[in-house]
């Protein structure tokens, strides 16, 4: 940013040509920012996901489920959710903040008038009486301007404004992780609902069956077939089957509630919900490209490395205190006892006053402020390399649990039609007369179980879907910019470029 203080005092030539010149040398002090640190990530997946083809749009992954009930939450939800419209708020919060910043490159200026009526003092040190022409009572008008300005001469204003930009762009990261949260969080709830509808309606059917062999039983028992003990234990399991009914109910409606708010609504604006119902969720393998797009596409990733940016940039700010500052005053304006001539040439006033100040012994105040941030920039680049992992090892879990969700409900599936087609033959043997009808409500209830454990099964796998979807970084636009850091230049004799070990040792 070029700054040009516009002063129109011929004695005022010199010392801005003299600061003009100062500016253009001014560099920058304490380490340059240009990458984060390596991090050892592996070559590949552990447990490949076994789908090939083009990899589903990540930013918009819940429209690829072809459910028009969820594009419609998810679509509300990025819009009037709560947490969404707050990370929004601190992003205005942290752009003013830098420019707040930026303000320090620009002078200062104020301007001020008056109107001072007084009366001096006829025994005072300067007898008033004794001046010709000088009245004991004046008004004098005063109109004038002063002006305040730092030149940034080692970089302390330029490192701050760094650090607001990376603190910027990691705001902006946490808003992209919010919205990655609460989309996956819209589509776990809507799954669990309709995982639990399904759930709800295999129970409530083997809970039909178990009663309608009580009722068999308890035939029998009254015409001496069976005993009290046959009696007892088809009421036992069919006490048990209904047991688990109102926990059903109950998760079906919590995830009703959840959805309302996550929409930033009352509660109950879903419950609308429960009286629907869809087709059931496909589940199929996903392709999820390498394992380094995850540390490209999670915003908590981006956020954790801009904070680097910014601890680093802090340790420029902090090292510049140890040299000199220099600062430029300057006022003028006009001074008058009558107010036409309050204007004129012989009414100007005017100063510059230059100032250099130099902490030359605070007790190492400065150095200890300086260590301060270079132990929040290790702290920094040790979260970083945390995150990083975190970030792999939430991917490589969801994965995996998505990979073997799909082969339990391969599994859950062909127990159910395997057990479907047990009842068919039970029934027809049953219409024949050839077995009795308890034995043909045993085949029912093995059915009705295995039904009842797929839709456990489908409904879990769908929620580890979301989690993996989560995990890559989906919910948000990885291509938008959300700018660059920029190096500034550095003295080789005041400090070198920065560099990188290991998490846990010294960074320099």
């Amino acid at each position: 940013m070029k700054i040009t203080l516009f002063i129109r005092y011929r004695a005022a030539r010199v010392p801005v040509t003299a600061l003009s010149a100062l500016l253009l040398g001014a560099c920058a002090v304490g380490p340059d920012y240009r990458e984060a640190p390596p991090v050892e990530t592996g070559s590949g997946w552990t447990h490949p996901s076994g789908a090939d083809g083009a990899q589903v749009d990540l930013s918009a992954w819940w429209k690829s489920l072809g459910d028009p009930v969820l594009d419609r939450l998810v679509t509300t939800a990025l819009s009037d959710n709560l947490d969404l419209r707050q990370a929004e708020a601190r992003i205005r919060e942290a752009r003013a903040l830098r420019d707040r910043a930026a303000g320090g490159y620009a002078p200062s200026v104020g301007v001020s008038g008056s109107i001072n009526r007084r009366r001096q003092s006829v025994n005072g040190p300067l007898p008033i009486d004794l001046i010709p022409g000088l009245e004991r009572d004046q008004t004098i008008y005063d109109a004038g301007f002063d002006a305040a300005w730092e030149v940034d001469l080692f970089g302390r204003t330029r490192r701050a404004v760094e650090s607001a930009e990376a603190s910027v762009e990691a705001t902006q990261a946490d808003a992209n992780n919010a919205r990655v949260s609460v989309v996956a969080e819209v589509a776990r709830s809507y799954f669990t609902l309709r995982g639990a509808q399904r759930e709800l309606a295999a129970r409530e059917a083997s809970v039909d069956t178990l009663q309608q062999t009580l009722d068999l039983v308890r035939m029998r028992y009254a015409v001496g077939d069976v005993s009290q003990a046959d009696v007892d234990a088809a009421q036992a399991r069919l006490a048990a089957a209904a047991a688990g009914v109102p926990d059903i109910q109950a998760q079906l409606h919590a995830a009703a509630l959840g959805l309302g708010v996550l929409l930033g609504a009352p509660p109950e604006r879903e419950l609308s919900l429960l009286e629907s119902n869809l087709p059931e969720l496909v589940l199929v393998p996903l392709p999820v490209g390498e394992r380094a797009d995850v540390l490209r596409r999670r915003p908590d990733v981006r956020a954790a490395e801009r904070r680097l940016a910014a601890s680093t940039a802090n340790i420029g700010a902090a090292t510049a205190e140890l040299f000199p500052k220099l600062s430029i005053g300057a006022g003028g304006g006009f001074q008058s006892l009558d107010t036409n001539t309050l204007f004129d040439s012989a009414s100007q006033t005017h100063s510059i006053i230059p100032l250099i100040s130099w902490r030359v012994f605070d007790g190492g105040r400065v150095r200890a402020e300086i260590h301060v941030s270079e132990a929040r920039q290790q702290q920094a680049a040790l979260a970083y390399e945390k995150v990083v992992l975190a970030a792999l090892g939430d991917a490589e879990r969801a994965l995996s649990n998505y990979r073997h969700g799909l082969d339990a409900v391969h599994r859950r599936r062909v127990a159910v039609d395997a057990a479907f087609r047990s009842f068919g033959h039970a029934r027809q043997r049953y219409e024949a007369g050839d077995i009795a009808l308890i034995d043909l409500l045993a085949d029912e209830r093995v059915l009705r179980d295995a039904e009842d454990a797929y839709a456990r099964t489908h409904s879990a796998t769908a929620v580890a879907l979301v989690a993996l979807f989560k995990a890559l970084g989906g919910g948000w636009n990885a291509h938008a910019s959300e700018g660059t850091p920029t190096a500034s230049c550095s003295p080789a004799t005041l400090i070198g470029p920065i560099s990188f070990q290991r998490a846990g040792q010294a960074v320099a």
